[in-house]
């Protein structure tokens, strides 16, 4: 084998690539001169990632080639130019455009191709598959053709109901459309999950209004007389759909090599042998397009070991192809969906350990051995959770009692668990040996370190949790850093912006930070510069920096309509009010719905009526009740001494004051009060961020409760004080909240977080708050009240601003046409979204354990 000289590689996707940097990173003497071609005009970029460039990734951001790769001296990439032939006697390339390219050592990573069954009608304008970006663009185009030609709802099909077809479904639902899914065979993903998985699967995804054909096939593709086509399927259901993907399996591409003579696999793929390298010595194949032990991999994740093999044997290594992690963890459709090692139970003698959760919605799985000693794989849906943990635990002695591993509350596996070869990262084939000594050689704090060392947690991303795990148990101090863009936490980001009046993301990235951002720091970055009332949440750069629901000030719901919330302090509200509410619900067909927190939901919006029905708001003296944003959601209260016969104080009235005087501010999370007349607690305050209770000398003052994902009760932080102290002492608390708090950090975290030096984080509060030990109470006093001067709503922000108006359509081409795949049924005479199709299920059913 040679270990130096010219080395052509044939391909630059995703396998290829990481070939060049695996021998880039060790040929540090350069003894290769390395050439790229790449077919496709762009480089190397995620695949597995495809489906997020309709969630507004850019091209660039899929981008995987490692900064100055091509810039190192000897290494040249070609784009849009491909090998058309190879003379292995003369080991030339001749490529596209008519280079002849000598090698000693040719490597093809020609990837594979989209298998697209031979239907009649396949060949229309109308079909696509989904391999390239340039695939997506042109679904994309199609989609867009559809919104402004279709009258009614919009349809598309993908064949074939595997990982990737999944991926092309939700990404024709996020352009709008509604996906069927058709498959050969019993259930989705027939390779990964069983039948009970399979089930499920279907079921959750058939909730997200994707209407799944299994059994079947399409028999003929038909256009029709409007542009449209039908879809015909072996057992009679006709289909009108605007466009086609074609997802069923790929196919290597190995033409190259069989015209040059090299032996291919009885279902295609160039053979191999254990070091990549086919029948020709100078010539080795990797990825899609390389069957290795008769068997031709359609994951990254064997590729990547491929090409680690090849580079270690290109400089004289001796490292061997043993086989590779074929696990999945995919959250499609967002529907959680993990297989890993022997899934199917193939193994001779295997037992199935099955929980079946019809409440929860959950399956899971673990394939065990004859002796139940050994995890030999298993399958997990709705909740993966536990994937990271139990994947580099094959083939290994179970730790616990299989039932207890899977079952909810059950035996949680640590990352102490795992031995030291325990694999990690499948991707990039990283053990816990080596994260254990990047942490302590290394010094490494943080996800992001660990990342740049050993690459774990670059590829798919589901070891992360593991990676973080694996922090908290070594020992070392942790990072806290927001993320890999911001050294900082997100307090000390606060203080650099308030300090240093910075007003822009782009200015505080450009001091103290890099990069581009990312969807964990934008949105903070967002927060802080709201609540330190740096301009409207949608002017200038900060529109681009919200989450989805500020983006259009209002909460998205599950079929693309919108629910506006007005604010209605304290849950009072004037008879004029009550019927301004009513008349804007009946003009705009909307679902109205009272909530938990005193306040009307008005359910059903399409975005672009959403100003007109905040004019309507605004004018009869309502305001955005900011229910889709990090700020205070409500100030609930019961009716306190005006009316009920056990209040001492007026709850309603301090509730309303407390609720005008702190709506609109933002914050690192959601905050809730209440406020109750008396101890009998009506208005469940110790359930509250903020929770006041009149007492016969005052209020009593609690904080840090949460009725959310973890339950708890409020502390008690002051006791029978006065209505301007309470007030006083709540503003220094929501301030220090604000400036504090790490990023999503609800205020039960945070009090909790607050202990230091053996001193409680309710004592440490009460001496910042109340003591002043800090000396920062006068600067809390002063930021609150420069909020409460300068707020003002959004909504009607919106509405005098033309540009911030213009947000508001659904199509730019039409902005008044409505966005006709939104359909209701009217139910209890209300409007409510079009049911969806799901199977009869009963919430009574008891869990199921089988072994």
């Amino acid at each position: 084998m040679p270990t130096g000289g010219r080395l052509v590689v044939v391909g630059n996707g995703m396998v290829g690539q990481r070939l060049v940097e695996a021998l880039r990173e060790r040929d540090t003497d350069r003894r290769w001169a390395v050439t790229v071609l790449s077919e496709e005009p762009r480089r190397a970029y995620d695949r597995v990632a495809l489906s997020s460039y309709f969630d507004g990734a850019s091209a660039a951001e899929l981008d995987l080639v490692e900064p100055g790769c091509y810039e190192t001296p000897g290494y040249a990439l070609h784009l849009d130019e491909t090998a058309v032939d190879l003379d292995r006697a003369a080991r030339t390339v001749t490529t596209s455009r008519g280079r002849v390219l000598g090698y000693d050592a040719l490597v093809l990573a020609t990837g594979s191709f989209p298998f697209v069954p031979p239907v009649p009608g396949r060949d229309l304008a109308g079909c696509f598959v989904y391999r390239t970006l340039e695939d997506l663009d042109a679904i994309r185009a199609a989609a867009t053709h559809a919104r402004t030609h279709t009258r009614g709802r919009r349809a598309g099909l993908v064949i074939g109901g595997g990982l990737l077809g999944l991926e092309a479904a939700r990404a024709l639902r996020l352009l709008g459309m509604s996906p069927h899914v058709v498959e050969l065979a019993p259930r989705l993903m027939p390779l990964q999950v069983d039948e009970g998985g399979g089930a499920l699967l279907r079921e959750l995804i058939e909730d997200l209004d994707v209407t799944v054909h299994l059994g079947t096939s399409v028999t003929s593709i038909a256009q029709e007389r409007d542009g449209r086509m039908l879809a015909t399927l072996t057992n009679g259901t006709e289909l009108d759909l605007d466009l086609v993907v074609f997802s069923a399996g790929i196919r290597p591409r190995d033409q190259l090599a069989r015209a040059a003579g090299l032996p291919g696999g009885e279902r295609g793929g160039i053979v191999v042998d254990d070091a990549c390298r086919t029948a020709d010595d100078a010539i080795f194949a990797i990825g899609e397009c390389a069957c290795i032990a008769g068997r031709v991999y359609g994951l990254v994740a064997p590729g990547y070991a491929m090409a680690e093999v090849l580079a270690d044997r290109l400089l004289g290594g001796a490292t061997a192809f043993a086989g590779a992690d074929v696990s999945t963890k995919l959250k499609l459709l967002g529907v959680d969906v993990a297989s890993f090692g022997d899934a199917l139970a193939a193994t001779p003698g295997a037992l199935e350990v099955t929980l079946n959760d019809p409440v929860r919605r959950s399956y899971a799985k673990l394939v065990v051995s004859d002796d139940a000693r050994t995890l030999l794989g298993g399958v997990l849906v709705g909740d993966a959770s536990r994937y990271a943990s139990l994947r580099p635990l094959v083939g290994r002695p179970l730790p616990g009692d299989p039932v207890a591993m899977i079952a909810p509350g059950g035996t949680e596996v640590g990352a102490g668990a795992l031995p030291p070869d325990a694999q990690v990262c499948s991707c990039h084939a990283v053990t816990r040996a080596a994260i254990d000594t990047a942490i302590t050689t290394e010094g490494l704090t943080d996800v992001a370190g660990l990342k740049a060392c050993t690459k774990a947690g670059t590829g798919c991303g589901s070891c992360v949790p593991l990676l973080k795990s694996l922090l908290a148990e070594s020992g070392v101090a942790v990072s806290t850093s927001l993320c890999e863009h911001f050294d900082q936490t997100r307090a000390e980001l606060f203080e650099l912006v308030r300090v240093e009046g910075i007003a822009t993301f782009t200015e505080l990235v450009e001091r103290h930070g890099r990069g581009r951002g990312c969807d964990i720091c934008k949105p903070v970055v967002a927060s802080i510069l709201a609540s330190l009332e740096h301009g409207h949440i949608l002017a200038g750069e900060q529109a681009a920096l919200q989450d989805s629901n500020d983006h259009v000030l209002a909460n998205i719901q599950r079929n693309g309509t919108y629910s506006v919330v007005p604010r209605v302090p304290g849950g009072e509200i004037t008879p004029e009010k009550l019927i301004v509410l009513g008349e804007v619900a009946r003009d705009f067909h909307l679902y109205t719905k009272i909530t938990g927190g005193q306040r009307i939901d008005l359910l059903g919006a399409r975005l672009e009526q959403l100003p007109a029905i905040w004019t309507r708001l605004v004018d009869a003296g309502f305001e955005s009740g900011h229910a889709y944003g990090k700020a205070l959601r409500t100030v609930k209260s019961c009716v306190g001494s005006t009316w009920c016969r056990y209040g001492v104080r007026d709850s309603v009235g301090l509730a309303i004051e407390l609720e005008l005087r702190y709506r609109g501010i933002r914050s690192p999370h959601k905050i809730k009060a209440g406020v109750s007349g008396c101890a009998r607690e009506c208005a469940e305050a110790q359930s509250k961020d903020i929770g006041v209770i009149a007492t016969e000398n005052g209020w009593n003052l609690y904080v840090g409760g949460n009725g959310g994902f973890r339950p708890r009760h409020a502390d008690l932080l002051l006791t029978d004080v006065d209505t301007e102290t309470l007030v006083r002492t709540i503003d220094r608390f929501i301030m220090f909240y604000v400036r504090t708090a790490d990023r999503l950090q609800r205020t039960a975290g945070w009090v909790e977080s607050l202990s230091r030096d053996g001193v409680d984080g309710l004592a440490y509060l009460r001496a910042v708050l109340v003591e002043d030990s800090l000396g920062i109470a006068t600067e809390l006093d002063e930021a609150m009240a420069r909020h409460v001067e300068r707020y003002q709503d959004e909504w009607a922000a919106v509405l005098d601003d033309p540009q911030m108006l213009g947000r508001f359509v659904s199509f730019v081409n039409a902005p008044d046409a409505p966005d006709p795949t939104i359909t209701f049924v009217t139910e209890r005479g209300q409007p409510r979204p079009t049911p969806l199709p799901t199977p009869a299920r009963r919430a009574d059913v008891p869990l199921e354990v089988s072994r």
